[in-house]
């Protein structure tokens, strides 16, 4: 690489710069038939950030909730815990600290966290042993609960005209959650979600395609052709600009994650195209790739932290 680069700061890089785009393109709609209500909602659901100051009535509010928790769960156990957040000032604070102003508009935020504390304590006055906050299945069964009940309301949201946006920030701001809302051991943080009445539809983003994620029987290995065309066609609107602080960046990401040799073709590749592609743009600039891994004690110290254990051999009371 030549010379005249600087070396950067990763943290906080290029991507979080207005002028960049982050998302790929909506998708066409013109031509879509769907045979029933449900259908058209599922296929059109968008990501909402421009919420309106009108507030969602509590009955209404309280249908869609009951919509969620109706979400299947391992056992029917229903091993989570919704956090609703309509004050003012605490939004405030979510929002500074996600760095998402959204989250201070939406009239409601929604919190999704596992909760093993309840059915502790339930196990507990029932006289009945317990481990599930030791146990990864349980953990990662109650993961999938906690989202599928979260899409529920997600769905139920859209079907009475309100919109949503996910927020998954929060995994970055655990220890502050935690305190924020006195979490408990054994109830654990997973998404956050801001509801409310749209100023203007949101338009869906364009997705890979069936042919692409749907395997017959087995998995598929794609031919490297079609992933490319695949991938092209989904952001196909995703061409950022090269500037030196992006090249930079890029450079410093890839000779890190893969040595110097892999981050030279790697700018020959931005200088063939003449832009920073989407994958480029995705794992060099925004989920940047030497980051992300560093983090792993700290969330297996955060699970600690927050009452579990599934992470480590568990011994019992006899032995």
């Amino acid at each position: 690489m030549n010379n005249d680069y600087r070396e950067v700061n990763l943290k906080g890089a290029a991507m979080s710069k207005n002028e960049i785009p982050s998302h790929h393109g909506s998708e066409d709609l013109k031509k879509k038939y769907y045979p029933n209500e449900t259908v058209r909602i599922l296929c059109e659901r968008a990501s909402l950030r421009n919420f309106s100051e009108h507030e969602i009535p509590e009955d209404l509010l309280n249908l869609i909730l009951g919509a969620g928790i109706h979400a299947p769960t391992g056992g029917n156990l229903q091993p989570y815990s919704i956090i609703k957040i309509q004050n003012k000032e605490t939004k405030k604070a979510l929002a500074d600290l996600c760095g998402q102003n959204f989250i201070e508009k939406a009239p409601v935020d929604l919190l999704f966290c596992i909760d093993w504390h309840r059915i502790k304590r339930w196990a507990e006055l029932e006289v009945a042993p317990f481990t599930a906050s030791s146990s990864f299945r349980h953990f990662w069964v109650s993961f999938q609960d906690t989202i599928i009940v979260a899409q529920n309301i997600v769905t139920a949201a859209d079907a009475l005209g309100l919109g949503s946006v996910y927020v998954g920030t929060i995994i970055d701001f655990i220890p502050e959650i935690r305190k924020m809302f006195e979490l408990p051991a054994g109830v654990f943080p997973v998404v956050l979600l801001s509801v409310g009445y749209p100023i203007s539809k949101a338009l869906p983003r364009k997705k890979l395609g069936i042919d692409t994620i749907v395997h017959s029987e087995k998995y598929e290995e794609r031919k490297d052709k079609d992933i490319l065309n695949a991938f092209n066609e989904k952001y196909s609107e995703i061409k950022i600009p090269v500037t030196k602080d992006r090249v930079e960046i890029i450079y410093k990401v890839a000779k890190e994650v893969h040595g110097e040799d892999f981050a030279e073709k790697v700018i020959g590749k931005i200088k063939e195209n003449g832009y920073i592609n989407a994958a480029q743009r995705y794992f060099g600039l925004h989920y940047i790739a030497s980051e992300m891994p560093k983090n792993n004690e700290d969330y297996l110290r955060l699970m600690k932290e927050s009452g579990f254990g599934w992470f480590k051999k568990f011994e019992t009371k006899n032995k």
